[in-house]
């Protein structure tokens, strides 16, 4: 087996090559779909050295990879993503479980909650927070579905769900589900279910 092990870990050498083909894919996957989001990016190199949404989510990888350990991992992963939190003002809890090609556009005031849960091709804007009404040691942060977008400054409080494709307007607060494809704004957040041509990124109230 010496030829397949690497170093002295007694580590297969093929599984340390496909963990790290899998990091490389994840971040390419990335950087693609932040730049897909952001207009004012020219390159990937651009958008992999000055974005913070990005470095805040590849830090709470790591991170969430070390809390799901357990034990004595537990608190470098809190201090990881305290440090995180300080170089691009983001704060994920390194228990929120995150999906695929997340992206947090300017990144500032973001807080996402240790129970949060966010699927795949998720947007947020600055100030988003994924928070808790609830001390108890249980689900009491939000279940966010697959491609939502939640504008700035809104606030998703407690263990409600968003739906699939559903929009969270600027500033809003929501404290109930919001179901698939549906736009929530206002205080409290009010749902609406647009017309099929609803082009989100031209309503103000998403946006602003």
């Amino acid at each position: 087996m010496g030829a397949d092990v690497l170093l002295t870990g007694g580590v297969p050498r093929k599984k340390v090559t496909q963990s790290v083909r899998r990091a490389v894919e994840s971040v390419r996957a990335d950087i693609d779909a932040a730049i897909e989001r952001d207009p004012a990016v020219d390159s990937r190199l651009e958008m992999a050295l000055a974005s913070p949404g990005l470095h805040a989510i590849w830090s709470h990888r790591l991170a969430h990879r070390m809390w799901t350990k357990g034990g004595r991992w537990r608190l470098p992963a809190r201090m990881l993503s305290q440090t995180a939190r300080a170089v691009t003002g983001v704060e994920i809890h390194p228990g929120a479980q995150i999906g695929k090609r997340f992206f947090i556009d300017h990144g500032m005031g973001v807080v996402i909650g240790e129970t949060a849960e966010v699927g795949d091709d998720v947007l947020l804007y600055h100030g988003v927070t994924l928070g808790g009404r609830s001390l108890a040691r249980v689900k009491r942060h939000p279940t966010v579905g697959d491609g939502v977008t939640i504008g700035a400054g809104a606030r998703i409080l407690g263990p409600v769900r968003v739906g699939d494709r559903a929009q969270v307007g600027a500033n809003a607060v929501v404290v109930k589900d919001v179901p698939p494809q549906a736009v929530a704004t206002g205080i409290p957040a009010k749902v609406r279910f647009p017309e099929p041509t609803y082009d989100p990124f031209a309503d103000p109230a998403l946006l602003i």
